[in-house]
């Protein structure tokens, strides 16, 4: 007969969390191994007061967070966890969870032994118990990676080039957390189907990431007109969305991308292709828009 060696805990694989450059907004992400557990965290845990928002994408949970403390009301069924504190000190943020039943068996064992915690503190958790748990992460920053560009009419396919190139980079210090594919305005050279896409990471090492990236990327293109930029910031700015849009609707001369201002892009590889690289970065995690085929109009 097969045996468990902890029957009572499903651990988190892992968990990271990013905050804006002033620290007054913090993106936690929890990477799950169990649908369900996930699902009832997901919809306890937006009752909390410093939970802004909450959603699943993949396989993980996003929390949009709001540093503070509170004390949370708990009850059973109605409102058995969530989160009562966060925290961003230094290079690192703090988050504390509470639970009652089940709910502090998630709150403290199920998270205390993710990756990318540094530490924790825990209390004893199980049957009825109300149990509480920190955990410290590495305070890490957003990084938009967006490419266009990178195949030709006889081969390639930059989806699946991006894909590879992100697991290639992807280290403890540099999180590989999703993928999306933005579909654009069918302009006549394109290759056929005239999509870019966008990588998203956190990483406490940003312009490490970037070079290794760029060199995978310059490495392996198959074309001259390959474009790459950057966004390094917690969300890009109105005038990144308005662009990108406009690039989804029709479209635009190659002096547009020249004309934005927003401090946190970068241009790494300036082929035509950057016109796409660009605009795919807003809509990282926004697939439903993102992949929508616009006719000039809409």
């Amino acid at each position: 007969m097969a045996s468990i060696s902890d029957p009572y805990v499903i651990r988190y694989p892992q968990i990271v969390a990013m905050a804006d450059e002033t620290g007054s907004s913090v993106e936690l992400i929890e990477f799950f191994d169990c649908i369900g557990g996930a699902m009832w965290t997901q919809h306890h845990y937006a009752q909390s007061p410093l939970v802004r928002s909450v959603r699943c994408v993949g396989s993980t949970t996003r929390f949009l967070l709001r540093p503070g403390s509170v004390d949370l009301a708990l009850e059973g069924s109605r409102f058995p966890a969530g989160i009562s504190a966060v925290s961003v000190i230094g290079d690192e943020i703090a988050v504390t969870y509470i639970g009652m039943g089940g709910g502090g068996v998630g709150a403290t064992s199920c998270r205390a032994a993710a990756k990318g915690v540094l530490r924790e503190q825990c209390d004893p958790s199980g049957g009825g118990k109300v149990a509480s748990a920190t955990l410290w992460l590495p305070r890490r920053q957003r990084v938009l990676i967006g490419v266009d560009d990178t195949d030709t009419a006889e081969e390639g396919a930059t989806w699946t080039l991006v894909h590879n190139i992100a697991r290639a980079v992807e280290n403890e210090q540099s999180v590989y957390l999703s993928h999306t594919i933005v579909q654009l305005f069918p302009v006549a050279y394109r290759t056929k189907n005239c999509v870019s896409l966008v990588a998203e990471f956190a990483t406490t090492e940003p312009e490490r990431l970037v070079g290794r990236f760029g060199e995978l990327l310059k490495k392996y293109t198959l074309s001259q007109k390959t474009g790459m930029a950057v966004y390094a910031g917690f969300s890009p700015s109105t005038e990144l969305m308005e662009y990108a849009k406009d690039v989804k609707r029709g479209e635009v001369t190659p002096d547009r991308v020249q004309n934005l201002r927003d401090p946190n892009l970068r241009i790494v590889m300036n082929g035509r292709g950057i016109t796409g690289a660009v605009a795919a970065l807003p809509f990282f995690t926004r697939y439903e828009v993102a992949l929508e085929l616009c006719s000039g109009k809409n």
